[in-house]
């Protein structure tokens, strides 16, 4: 089966098998920052934005995404709140083994951009609430929370 979508800023044309994950289907299409993992939707190590919104990719059969927008750490390659999240992970020493990284890293960008679903601030209750999909072993989450917490703290506009 043909699917068309954009992914990354570019149209793209797949031929997927029925059934085959947007994991799968991404990873044969040598797109390697979305990490094959757990393949049960547990660990978050292949997430992307799918039109806008985070998924999980090994649990999202890829002829779904047929007319969307799927954006994978690739696609934010110089982006300037991609850039501030991936320097301040590395100043904050979050950065360990680096499997989990582009989820984490997927799943803080679009917080960071959208803001929180219920409104209000992005404090550390929702920043790790917005990891919740994420699996990290090496941290225990506070490095990455505190660096959210820098870059949240850095955008807020002084009152």
């Amino acid at each position: 089966m043909n699917i068309s979508f954009n992914l990354n800023g570019s149209a793209t044309n797949l031929e997927v098998a029925p059934g085959e994950s947007l994991l799968q289907a991404l990873r044969a299409s040598r797109v390697f920052s979305v990490k094959l993992g757990c393949e049960t939707g547990d660990c978050g190590s292949c997430t992307v934005l799918l039109d806008g919104q985070p998924v999980n990719s090994c649990m999202v059969v890829a002829a779904r995404v047929n007319g969307s927008h799927v954006t994978t750490m690739e696609g934010l390659l110089g982006d300037d709140l991609m850039i501030r999240l991936q320097t301040e992970l590395v100043e904050h020493g979050a950065v360990q083994c680096g499997y989990c990284i582009p989820g984490l890293l997927i799943s803080l960008y679009a917080l960071v951009k959208q803001g929180p679903s219920c409104g209000g601030e992005i404090d550390e209750e929702v920043i790790r609430h917005a990891l919740t999909g994420n699996l990290c072993r090496c941290t225990g989450y506070v490095k990455p929370v505190e660096a959210a917490r820098a870059v949240v703290a850095a955008m807020e506009v002084p009152k």
